[in-house]
């Protein structure tokens, strides 16, 4: 369990650390001398429950609450502390605030200096505290009258402690592995050492880690897990870790920085979250507000952009957060919002998407998939409202393999993306509808245009998912694949028999002694005595049954005379040193002249059969079965 004290400056929360563990968690010079905390302190012990217990002891300064808050991001329990003496004080109510808005939900009140008041004082601070408590996640927390100069109450806290770790849940050490990095220094003998603390997951020496957003890469030399030697670290302790990599160096990497699996590095400097307001805000947040955003120990400038209306005072919505650089951060990671001057708290709330468009983020789809994003299964209500990308959605809440597939297990997933069943029945319908109403409206073409048919279902699939749900369809039998083409099984384009007539009598011209140069469509309009127009349309119909190939305006070739063009360049390919060949030699075998013969090769360059680089061009193995 890690404890994260909180509380007005000099209210004695080192003091009680120290009295509860032994450790001064004061580790500078000028704290020391100045008698206060300044940046995070850190104490570990055994309270006689067995196992170990971390705490974070952070500044109470109203100048330092930025520090504060890199402390508050991975605690389980609240230790709220405020002084007889003083009752309680601004900056025991900003800190209370800023643990509500973390959803904390776990603490003890200790309520210091006992020594310093009697009966009446401390029932007055007792309930002056229960009336800042109320209406909060820590409204039932215990009140514990403790000194920390006599001992009074000591042993009480500690037996509350004790009985509160024994009440912590393990944290997801079967997710992705996460750890906030708030120091990184060097250990003479041993080089760079980050501590922080284990947000998800575990991690084991000679593992190998990723420094995010900075994209170092690591490798894993030694754990200390709740300040003792360890070879693993898992989820909710306090670690430190010993790196090692080419560009790992304590100066490269900075308090706010996350450790993690590699898989998981995905920073992102534009998020959609859900904020609630301070009632204490002197106006409602607009558009394009300034403040800087805490999550962690992460701390960066940010804009804020509601995604309705502007957020009163008191009270909660939907916003985009523009960063100024990108962070590590992971779907429901909670925040915390400090005006520019860091003088006042705004509000808080948790992250719900890392990856949103800078446009159109307030359509009705758009807020509809954030609101999804927030429902208790998320992913659920997410593909009812479209499909998801389940390897975004997984990485961005650090699921390991076991979770990604128990919230897959009743989704749909194609060439990576999910989709509900019902989405899924709606596209294979569409198909159908679709081809049949284009089959009725055109019989004379081949096929409705791939990237047509996927423009007009709903829900529109990334091209690749699209073409991994026609492929299935069409070993299922539902469809025909024909390049480019859809169309339903048993749709065949057929010529008329007055076109059937005329191609009849252009057929053998084209697969005669002059199919290397065939006539164009002109010359056959006068060598046929046909109307031209006619000619154009027949062929272009035969191009479309596969009977001929356009290779350049007007001027269309036997389909068997394209394919055997392209066994003449195997044998012209072959006849070189390395297979690079010119014009000239495909010109002489064939004998149709230089003209005709750079059409068919930018017909076949078109197609990618053969590969140009200036005057030389090569075969491309990869596409020498395009036309049979």
């Amino acid at each position: 369990m890690i404890v994260g004290t909180a509380g007005h400056i000099d209210h004695g929360k080192t003091a009680l650390v120290r009295a509860l563990t032994g450790t001064d968690a004061d580790r500078l010079a000028e704290e020391k001398a100045r008698g206060i905390t300044i940046d995070l302190g850190f104490a570990y012990a055994d309270l006689g429950g067995g196992t170990v217990t971390g705490f974070v002891d952070v500044p109470g300064h109203e100048r330092l609450i930025h520090t504060m808050l890199a402390g508050a991001g991975g605690i389980d329990l609240a230790l709220l502390v405020v002084a007889c003496d003083d009752g309680v004080m601004p900056q025991t109510r900003e800190h209370l605030a800023i643990l509500q808005l973390l959803g904390l939900s776990r603490g003890l009140v200790a309520l210091t200096k006992a020594d310093l008041a009697d009966t009446d004082r401390r029932t007055q601070a007792t309930a002056q505290i229960r009336a800042a408590l109320a209406g909060g996640g820590l409204a039932d927390a215990p009140i514990i009258s403790v000194s920390s100069l006599t001992g009074e109450g000591i042993d009480a806290l500690r037996h509350a402690l004790i009985q509160a770790e024994a009440q912590t849940a393990a944290r997801a050490a079967d997710a992705g592995f996460r750890l906030a990095v708030d120091r990184s220094f060097t250990l003479q003998g041993a080089g760079t050492v980050v501590t922080g603390t284990v947000l998800s997951g575990r991690v084991a020496i000679g593992d190998l880690v990723t420094i995010s957003p900075s994209g170092i890469a690591a490798r894993v030399r030694g754990i200390h897990a709740q300040n003792r030697p360890a070879t693993e670290g898992l989820a909710g302790q306090r670690c430190a870790l010993n790196l090692a990599g080419e560009a790992v160096a304590k100066d490269a990497i900075h308090r706010g920085d996350i450790v993690l699996t590699p898989a998981l590095h995905a920073p992102t400097d534009r998020i959609d979250a859900r904020l609630s307001v301070l009632g204490s805000e002197p106006k409602p947040i607009g558009t394009w507000f300034p403040a800087r955003l805490h999550t962690h120990a992460t701390e960066v400038g940010a804009r804020i952009v509601p995604l309705s209306d502007p957020i009163v005072p008191g009270g909660g919505g939907p916003v985009q957060i523009v960063l100024d650089r990108p962070i590590a951060a992971t779907i429901g990671d909670r925040f915390i919002l400090r005006d520019v001057s860091a003088s006042r708290t705004i509000g808080g709330g948790h992250f719900l998407d890392l990856r949103p468009p800078a446009r159109k983020r307030r359509t009705p789809d758009r807020l509809a998939l954030i609101a999804a994003a927030d429902a208790p299964e998320p992913l659920a209500a997410m593909l009812a409202t479209a499909p998801v990308d389940a390897t975004v959605f997984a990485r961005d809440r650090a699921l390991s393999p076991a979770q990604t597939a128990a919230a897959l297990s009743g989704a749909v997933v194609i060439a990576g993306l999910a989709l509900s069943p019902a989405h899924r029945d709606a596209l294979q319908q569409g198909i159908a509808d679709t081809l049949a109403r284009f089959h009725a409206e055109n019989p004379d073409l081949p096929g409705l245009g791939r990237e047509r048919l996927r423009l007009s279902l709903t829900p529109r699939l990334p091209k690749d998912a699209f073409l991994a749900l026609l492929r299935a369809e069409a070993e299922a039998g539902r469809i025909t694949l024909d390049g480019a083409f859809v169309r339903q099984p048993g749709h065949e384009v057929r010529l008329s028999p007055e076109d059937e007539a005329l191609w009849d009598r252009i057929s053998p011209v084209l697969l005669g002694d002059l199919r290397f140069r065939p006539p164009r469509v002109r010359d056959f309009a006068t060598d046929l005595g046909a109307d031209e127009k006619e000619i154009r349309r027949i062929l272009r119909l035969t191009q479309r049954l596969g009977r001929t190939d356009q290779i350049a305006h007007d001027h269309f070739f036997a389909r068997p005379v394209t394919a055997q063009m392209v066994a003449i360049l195997r044998d012209v390919a072959a006849a070189t040193d390395d297979g690079w060949f010119t014009a000239a030699l495909f010109r002489d075998r064939v004998q149709n002249g230089r003209k005709v013969a750079i059409e068919i090769l930018d017909f076949l360059d078109r197609h990618g059969v053969t590969l140009r680089r200036g005057d030389l061009r090569r075969l491309n193995p990869h596409r020498l079965d395009l036309f049979g």
